[in-house]
């Protein structure tokens, strides 16, 4: 190590007629001053080439490339490769520390290190990049910054070959390899590689969230959060995939994306062995097994498995429908449902069933559609036991007990039971029928008449009984004819009792009553 240092006391011409180890003895305080002046960094490190304004900033530095900790602490038997280093580690021990910041009360152990923090509070940022003009805190932070330009990353791990631009950060690197998590939290004993990562758990405990978007209010308990949450505002998607070319706002986003190109699904439920793409997909369905649902709205009550679900639900009580389709300008509450809504613009439905090769634009409608050809009708009403393949249509079936009819037509007064009710009906007022026939020209006011109206021309016919074999283009067809073979007359006169298989054949007949000329 005399040998190092006695080289690096020959950089730089700074020296008076003394000895070597006067020279080094004297390097600490002198040239630190003459730096101010001169803005130098006269040492240089002969491995890599970093400099420094200090010799023992170079000596640490070079550390780093042999290996060498010479600071131990007699409590642990944690070694450090610097002075400082470890009298910082010895606070995690005694708790105390010597220089208090007077605005929010953290402590330090060097006055360096708290005036470093207290720019954190008064915003000072001098140090300048001369190459973006981003300005940082400390002249650390701006060395490191530089790199990102450089793309300079001097430091390699021996075993897996990863490169750094710190030190630091492969000191922190291998501790995945030793999985060494030196940082412990004393309220619940979860462990951590870097002391950042604990100090950021800290928060799940104290609620903390110092951060704060200025646009919205919405606060965050890490900076990079807080940046991440202001692409919401500006639209920014800087993360890009090169298979499909979709954008995301977080790289983690992206890289959970990637797994639907390559189907890998590394996370698997070890009670039913269903796979899943992210830890945290894995994590919201096991409350299916479970029953949790830890998220309760606050304002109906209505619990959910996954904050997200919360988050959407929410907007039902607000209205509040921030994704807009830029094509028809229709707005939605999740960002999901407008990307399902796209596929009516394009006609893109990826997804496809294996028993009939009918598609869907997304793969909800295909897991329900699946229940048609299993049966599966996992919804049952408690009043009459009737069972659905939806919850929705459930929720929709529970009014014909209760009457509820909550949507109405502001022209007529007319009340429905569902929303998609109402919106069909207001069209019977503005005789918008937007759906039209591309072989016929015909138009219809709902997807589901052109639908059915296509089978005209294609001759399907889907409804098949299971008695005869008779096939039919509509389901209601198929129940009228079921009707010949249970015999059943649901539609009875109220003034003689005849009864009938079908409401037209009932109609006709109460006009014999009337005297009325159909």
């Amino acid at each position: 190590m005399l040998e190092v240092l006695r080289n690096l006391a020959s950089i730089g011409n700074k020296w008076e007629d003394k000895t070597t180890e006067d020279q080094i003895e004297n390097s600490g305080s002198n040239l630190r001053h003459e730096e101010t002046h001169t803005g130098g960094q006269p040492y240089e490190c002969q491995q890599c080439g970093e400099a420094s304004s200090s010799l023992p900033g170079v000596q640490r530095h070079m550390i780093t490339h042999s290996g060498e900790k010479l600071y131990e602490c007699k409590q642990d038997g944690r070694t450090f490769i610097s002075q400082t280093s470890l009298q910082k580690h010895r606070i995690t021990h005694t708790g105390s520390a010597h220089f208090k910041c007077k605005v929010c009360g953290k402590d330090f152990a060097y006055p360096r290190l708290l005036r470093i923090h207290q720019k954190t509070h008064t915003g000072e940022k001098p140090y300048e990049c001369k190459q973006c003009g981003k300005a940082f805190a400390t002249s650390s932070d701006l060395k490191r910054h530089g790199i990102t330009h450089t793309g300079e990353k001097p430091y390699k791990c021996q075993q897996c070959g990863k490169a750094f631009g710190r030190s630091g950060d492969l000191r922190t690197h291998g501790r995945t390899h030793t999985g060494e998590k030196p940082y412990v939290c004393k309220q619940c004993g979860k462990a951590f590689a870097r002391s950042f990562d604990l100090r950021i758990h800290g928060r799940t405990h104290t609620g903390e969230k110092p951060y704060v978007c200025k646009q919205c209010g919405k606060a965050f308990a890490t900076s990079r959060q807080l940046h991440t949450h202001g692409r919401i505002h500006t639209g920014e998607k800087p993360y890009v995939c090169k298979q499909c070319g979709k954008a995301f706002a977080r790289s983690f986003d992206l890289r959970i994306h990637g797994r639907t190109h390559t189907g890998e699904k590394p996370y698997e439920c070890k009670q039913c062995g269903k796979a899943f793409a992210s830890s945290s997909y894995l994590q919201i369905h096991g409350r299916t097994h479970t029953g949790e649902k830890p998220y309760e709205c606050k304002q109906c009550g209505k619990a959910f498995a996954s904050s997200s679900h919360l988050q959407i639900h929410g907007r039902t009580h607000t209205g509040e429908k921030p994704y807009e389709c830029k094509q028809c300008g229709k707005a939605f509450a999740s960002s999901s449902h407008l990307q399902i809504h796209g596929r009516t613009h394009t006609r893109k439905k990826p997804f496809g069933c294996q028993q009939c090769g009918k598609t869907f634009a997304s793969s909800r409608h295909l897991r329900i559609h699946g229940r048609m050809h299993t049966g599966e009708k996992p919804y049952e009403c408690e009043q009459c036991g009737k069972a659905f393949t939806v919850a929705y249509y459930l929720q929709i079936h529970k009014r014909t007990h209760t009457g509820e009819r909550p949507y109405d037509c502001k022209q007529c007064g007319k009340a429905f039971a569902r929303s998609g009710d109402l919106h069909i009906h207001e069209r019977t007022h503005s005789g918008e029928k937007p759906y039209v026939c591309k072989q016929c020209g015909k138009s219809f006011a709902t997807s589901r008449q052109l639908h059915k109206h296509g089978r005209t021309h294609t001759g399907e016919k889907p409804y098949e009984c299971k008695q005869c074999g008779k096939a039919f283009a509509m389901s209601h067809q198929l129940n009228r004819h079921g009707r010949t073979h249970t015999g059943e007359k649901p539609y009875k006169c109220k003034q003689c009792g005849k009864a009938f298989t079908r409401s037209p054949y009932l109609h006709s007949h109460e006009q014999t009553h009337t005297g009325e000329k159909p």
